[in-house]
């Protein structure tokens, strides 16, 4: 459970047209690939217009409600949960939580009383974002996957403009709503020098450095090849390695594995120095989440992507797929893992012209001036509503 944020509520107070200020709701929730977007949006439209007045909807028990208020923004709450695809108790719940979060978005909607809306997936986005333009509010998508949300798909329908981060995205859209921007990330991910990283990690400039994701919950099958093959990476390669494993599996795997037996290992359950890790790394394993492939296309870093096997759509490996066919990452299947994440390890991280190619074909799928792109797409389209 995350800590409490302020609920806030808004009494109504005009349009954009009579007070010169801007209103934007924005819908997001769940995971950071839905949240983190919508924050860099939000600030860009803050930046880019100053008199811009923001309020997020999301729920109370997911990151939202602790990384919005963050951020320094105003969050507001629905009650609603997705849907498992499994039949349980919970289900049983979801049409009494859909109805219900329906009514509260009707009454968000009618004391912010926006000028625009923005879904960034997740189904916290849903019931807001869909009664908000029914009730004449124009809706703007961003949908950082190659195969997108049902949320998003969903409201792609009535859409004014549909910013997305993969061509494929473009297939499930009608195509004159699409508009390809790329996934807003963290600016400061490319902020950190790469010496005082090394000193901050304890390593050596003389080394290659691995660096292992497996989001802030940790990947199950990633940690278990680690594992396998932990010695052969440290020992035999001679790597530097910083292993983020998730807070659920880090005193498990902690005690596994005697770390004075690995002078050159950072275990660690989450990352807070990202800039620094990022900095540092030669190679990155991860997975294919559409946030993690947008932040080694903004970094640059050769990756090998191991796409989860559990996401709706099977969107993970599309998005590697779109890194692979560009050069800028290998891919290995979740199940292929105990058996050839060593071998690949080595055979890129040695081969310093294909890590060079790799680099280059990553920095070519970025796309650094996202949020603003969106932003300003935003805000053009807004002003032209309200003349």
């Amino acid at each position: 459970m995350h800590s409490a944020a302020k609920d806030i509520s808004y009494q109504h107070r005009g349009t954009a047209s009579e007070q010169g200020t801007i209103k934007v709701l924005v819908a997001a929730g769940g995971t950071g690939g839905h949240v983190y977007p919508a924050i860099a949006i939000a600030e860009a439209l803050q930046n880019e217009y100053g008199n811009t007045e923001i309020l997020f909807v999301g729920t109370r028990n997911h990151l939202e409600w602790e990384a919005v208020p963050k951020a320094g923004f105003n969050i507001t709450n629905i009650w609603i949960s997705g849907f498992h695809r499994r039949l349980t108790l919970k289900n049983l719940l979801f049409p009494i939580k859909l109805v219900t979060s329906l009514m509260q978005s009707i009454g968000i909607v009618r004391r912010f009383d926006p000028d625009a809306v923005i879904s960034c997936g997740g189904y916290a986005a849903g019931p807001t974002a869909w009664v908000a333009n029914k009730m004449g509010v124009p809706l703007f998508i961003q949908e950082q996957n190659s195969f997108p949300g049902v949320t998003n798909r969903i409201l792609g329908r009535s859409a004014e403009r549909i910013f997305t981060a993969f061509k494929d995205a473009d297939h499930y859209f009608p195509i004159d709503k699409t508009q390809i921007a790329g996934n807003p990330t963290r600016k400061s991910l490319t902020n950190a020098d790469q010496q005082e990283a090394l000193e901050e990690f304890s390593f050596g400039s003389d080394q290659k450095t691995l660096l292992v994701l497996g989001g802030s919950g940790g990947a199950r099958s990633i940690n278990e090849a680690m594992l396998d093959h932990i010695d052969q990476m440290h020992n035999q390669m001679e790597l530097q390695i910083i292993w983020q494993c998730g807070e659920r599996y880090f005193d498990q795997i902690r005690n596994q594995i005697h770390k004075k037996n690995y002078e050159n290992l950072r275990l660690i359950d989450f990352l807070h120095n990202m800039p620094e890790a990022y900095a540092v790394a030669d190679l990155v394993i991860s997975r294919a989440g559409a946030l993690s492939c947008s932040e080694l296309a903004l970094t640059g870093k050769p990756s090998i992507l191991v796409p989860s096997p559990n996401v709706a759509g099977d969107h993970q490996r599309k998005n590697a797929r779109s890194m692979v066919e560009e050069g800028a990452a290998e891919l290995i299947q979740d199940k292929d893992l105990k058996n050839t994440l060593a071998g690949l390890v080595e055979k890129i991280i040695t081969d310093q012209q294909k890590l060079a190619a790799m680099n280059k074909a990553a920095k070519k799928l970025s796309r650094p001036e996202a949020a603003e792109t969106i932003a300003t797409e935003i805000l053009k389209l807004i002003k032209q509503k309200s003349t």
